[in-house]
């Protein structure tokens, strides 16, 4: 089932070629894989996991893909580890429910974006009743907002074009 997106508009396709994306708790590097070729040859893709053993296998798989736009790096509990003033767009899928420290690394992704950079949540929606997934694994929108509000990020949009999950894109205020 298509959802229409939750801001009244249609969807929008971001352009990433040549910008530098995070992709945070990226384990064996599924989407980094996938935005490596929207970003092109010009762009970067940091791909951020704090598993060395998840460091070590997005190394080999990006390698033999010949995708030399992903670049490993290992954050912390607590950090991303990414250098300020650094990223274009941060995006974490169905991740941020999961962080033990999630005040913490979102600050160190706003610190990692630039200005005027975007920070995307996809997480699964804990308003539908039909997500077959644990609700300990959802998010309602209202609760990413809720977290994000806590630091000096401005919403954009929520996006509800994919089956289960919602995307809730906010950019990171001007000072």
């Amino acid at each position: 089932m298509r959802r229409a997106p939750h801001d009244g508009q249609k969807p929008r396709r971001l352009q990433l070629n040549g910008m530098v994306v995070a992709d945070v708790g990226a384990g064996t590097g599924y989407l980094s894989r996938r935005m490596a070729a929207a970003v092109g040859p010009g762009g970067k893709v940091l791909a951020v996991d704090v598993q060395p053993e998840m460091i070590e296998m997005l190394k080999q798989l990006a390698r033999k893909a010949h995708l030399s736009q992903i670049v490993p790096v290992l954050g912390s509990e607590t950090d991303v580890k990414l250098q300020p003033n650094s990223v274009d767009l941060a995006i974490m899928v169905d991740v941020y429910h999961e962080l033990a420290y999630p005040f913490e690394v979102l600050a160190s992704i706003i610190r990692a974006l630039k200005p005027g950079g975007r920070v995307v949540f996809v997480e699964y929606r804990a308003e539908d009743s039909r997500v077959p997934i644990k609700e300990l694994h959802k998010m309602s929108e209202a609760q990413v907002k809720r977290e994000a509000a806590a630091h000096p990020l401005v919403w954009e949009r929520t996006v509800g074009t994919l089956p289960w999950q919602h995307m809730v894109v906010f950019r990171k205020a001007e000072r």
